[in-house]
């Protein structure tokens, strides 16, 4: 059974969001997600496709790699294929060969939060443990109780408000008008919702996009902000509960968010929301 590995194509964008939906399970790992790749489609589909490495068996996608910074890439493997050993040797040997047009040669990260075989295989030749990660979940079986801020579905009406949320949350963020609605016309957003919150005196304090992968299957926050004007009010919790109750009433079995574990306020504000912390888990570094 043949292994191939291809750069992504505008055209198969959809298709390959859909295996990736398709590999979201409770009581997995949190790992790419297809709200990664619609947060990403932001930039345009032919750049997301560029950013994205696929690999097949027999024409069945069963690994998904996005490029999401220099000598970073992010790793989403299927079910199926968590112990297989050959097909996690065939993915770390297109990694490490720069000619593949993976990985560069010399430092390199690889986010690998699923896939047991090929996480063994990291780690037996020589990939290092890097930054760790917390990731958290929330089980939507039951109603969520009220966040107390106002919430409204981001549309027309107040997307420049959602824009503005996100970028006085993140200090480096180049979100715009025209990235959102980029984002929002792309094929996950069929699944999505951005959420914006306001105070009692009808300002927007926070905002959150949220991302199912279909009935019965855990949904993803990426990304939750507050206003750097409006820190320290209970808004990221609130905003949290509010992204919980969307993902429950759009059928996610879960509410699932992954954040660096030296983001200790984070952390806790999902905590605070009812997020469960799970075990925290590291990238994997080549050094040169």
């Amino acid at each position: 059974m043949s292994i191939t590995l291809q750069t992504a194509t505008v055209a198969s964008l959809d298709a390959v969001a859909e295996a990736v939906a398709s590999w979201q399970q409770d009581g997995g790992p949190v790992q790419l997600h297809p709200g990664d790749l619609g947060w990403n489609w932001s930039l345009g589909a032919a750049e997301l496709a560029g950013s994205m490495r696929v690999w097949r068996r027999d024409g069945q996608i069963l690994a998904v790699g996005l490029l999401d910074d220099a000598g970073l890439i992010r790793m989403g493997i299927a079910p199926s294929v968590d112990q297989d050993d050959a097909f996690a040797s065939e993915l770390l040997a297109d990694l490490s060969d720069s000619a593949r047009g993976v990985l560069p040669a010399g430092n390199a990260f690889v986010e690998a939060r699923s896939g047991t075989a090929f996480r063994g295989l990291l780690a037996a030749r020589g990939w290092l443990p890097d930054e760790p990660w917390t990731p958290l979940c929330r089980d939507l079986t039951d109603t969520v109780e009220d966040c107390g801020l106002r919430v409204e579905v981001t549309g027309k009406h107040n997307v420049q408000e959602r824009v503005a949320v996100q970028r006085a949350s993140f200090p480096n963020s180049a979100f715009t008008l025209k990235r959102w609605h980029t984002m929002a016309a792309a094929p996950p957003y069929r699944r999505a919702r951005c959420l914006v919150g306001y105070d009692a005196n009808a300002a927007a304090v926070a905002a959150v996009t949220v991302w199912s992968a279909g009935q019965g299957r855990p949904g993803l926050l990426e990304p939750l902000g507050v206003h750097r004007d409006h820190r320290g009010r209970g808004y990221g919790t609130a905003i949290s509960l509010a992204a919980a109750t969307a993902l429950r009433e759009m059928g996610a079995s879960s509410a699932t968010v992954c954040t660096p574990s030296s983001n200790v306020g984070a952390v806790a504000t999902y905590a605070s929301a009812g997020f469960r912390r799970l075990p925290d888990v590291t990238d994997f570094r080549r050094a040169s």
